[in-house]
């Protein structure tokens, strides 16, 4: 199994050709599935992880292989490994802290801002959610000391600002324990 050190992304605006796509990627390189699904708006995600060269190769083979059906791919190198975690989170965490959100227009920004967040401060990213019930959209959410959390957010913030697709990005000093339990 390969080790995940990054990340890559192909966005389709067909789910037959997601399928083919995503067949396609894992073909080409030594790496490992982390998502394929149909997103809000009829489109479907493959997300993919494992050595940077691997996903670059099986990035570019999927993007060919999308027979005009691409929407959007990238490839982000030495993701930080709090990314991967958030990205497969299933289990509620004990939050503590102050409570950070990022939302984006899109998938592959908010997975490059969350990895931009974690790597400004010492925070825990609790989840990714990409695209589903979002209309798109993806968000993330992350926790540690107010400080933390507030440059977390704003690293994360000036990345999805730059990209032009920012929704929002908050920071909640002292959130209800009800919020928290909502988060996840």
């Amino acid at each position: 199994m390969p080790v995940n050190k990054s990340i890559g992304l192909v966005e389709l605006s067909s789910v037959a050709a997601g399928f083919v796509v995503t067949d396609t990627m894992l073909k080409a390189g030594n790496v490992r599935l982390l998502l394929a699904r149909s997103i809000c708006s009829g489109k479907y995600m493959v997300l993919i992880g494992g050595e940077t060269a691997g996903v670059e190769a099986a990035v570019a083979a999927g993007c060919e292989a999308a027979d005009g059906c691409l929407i959007d791919s990238f490839v982000a190198p030495n993701v930080h490994p709090d990314v991967f975690v958030a990205l497969g989170r299933t289990a509620p965490v004990s939050p503590d802290g102050a409570l950070g959100i990022l939302e984006s227009f899109n998938v592959a920004t908010l997975i490059v801002a969350a990895d931009a967040a974690a790597k400004a401060a010492p925070v825990q990213l609790l989840e990714l959610r990409l695209a589903m019930a979002l209309g798109g959209k993806a968000f993330c959410t992350l926790t540690g000391d107010v400080g933390a959390v507030q440059a977390a957010v704003a690293a994360g913030r000036q990345v999805i600002a730059e990209a032009g697709v920012l929704v929002n990005a908050v920071v909640i000093s002292r959130p209800h324990p009800d919020v928290y339990r909502e988060v996840i």
